[in-house]
C-alpha cells in the first residue's frame, strides 16, 4: 500500500537568490515515512528543501515551490491509499519575480506584493475517492482548535493535527488530533517518531473509533 506524505518547507522566490519560506525541518515527514515503511507499506514523499534523509524504502520527489509540490501530489495521489500533509508550504508568493537580483533601495524600504499559493490538501480533497483518506497538519499560534477544525473542513480531510511553533526543528512536540466532527480524539506529547506510529494507526480506523495503544516514552491521552 502506498501512502503519500508531504514534508518540509517550500520556497517562493523574489529574485534569483532571495525567497520566502519558513522554518520547517521536515522531521515530522521523515518520522512518518519511517513509520509507514515499518508497517510494510511504501512511503511516497514529496519534499521541499530539507537537510535530512528519508528512509531508503521511500520514493522521494524533491520540489521547491508550493505549485511544484501540488503538481507532483496531484500526479501521485491517485495511486495512494491516503495522504498526510506534514509539509509547511509557503502560503504566499511574490506577485512578480525579478529576473535580476533586487538592489538595496536608497530609501531603505521596499514594498512586497504577494498572492496566495495553491492549497495542496484542499486540491487533493477535491479529487479524493471514497476509499482514500487524508490528514492535515495545522500549526497555529492563536485560536488553535477553531482554526484547525476549520482547516479540516475546508480541505475535506478525515483528521487534522494541531501543533505549535515549538514543534519546528524539534524531535519532539505536543499534538492534538481532531476528527471530522471536530471532536478532539488524541492529546499527545513526546517523540515525533512515536506520534507518527500512533497517527498511522488512527488513519487506519478512518472513523477514529478504535482506541490507540500506549507507546513507551510518550504521553498519550484519549478524551
Amino acid at each position: 500500500m502506498n501512502i503519500l506524505i508531504t514534508s518540509g518547507p517550500t520556497r517562493e522566490y523574489l529574485d534569483p537568490v532571495r525567497y520566502l519560506t519558513n522554518g520547517s525541518s521536515g522531521r515530522m515527514g521523515a518520522a512518518l515515512a519511517e513509520a509507514v515503511a515499518q508497517q510494510g507499506n511504501v512511503p511516497i514523499v514529496v519534499s521541499g528543501p530539507a537537510a535530512l534523509s528519508y528512509p531508503p524504502e521511500a520514493e522521494v520527489f524533491w520540489v521547491e515551490t508550493t505549485t511544484q509540490m501540488l503538481q507532483r501530489c496531484l500526479e501521485l495521489f491517485p495511486r495512494c491509499a491516503g495522504v498526510i500533509g506534514a509539509a509547511a508550504p509557503c502560503d504566499f508568493k511574490p506577485v512578480a519575480f525579478s529576473e535580476q537580483k533586487i538592489s538595496k533601495p536608497k530609501e531603505g524600504k521596499i514594498t512586497l506584493h504577494c498572492e496566495e499559493t495553491p492549497d495542496i490538501l484542499a486540491a487533493l480533497g477535491a479529487i479524493k475517492r471514497s476509499d482514500q483518506w487524508s490528514i492535515a497538519f495545522a500549526l497555529e499560534t492563536q485560536n488553535g482548535t477553531a482554526r484547525a477544525v476549520e482547516k479540516l473542513k475546508q480541505k475535506c480531510c478525515d483528521f487534522v493535527v494541531l501543533n505549535a511553533p515549538d514543534s519546528i526543528n524539534s524531535d519532539a512536540a505536543s499534538f492534538q488530533v481532531f476528527d471530522v466532527a471536530g471532536k478532539q480524539r488524541v492529546v499527545f506529547t513526546g517523540s515525533k517518531r512515536i506520534f507518527a506510529e500512533k497517527l498511522l494507526r488512527l488513519a487506519g480506523t478512518r472513523s477514529a473509533k478504535s482506541p490507540l495503544p500506549l507507546g513507551e516514552g510518550a504521553i498519550l491521552k484519549r478524551v
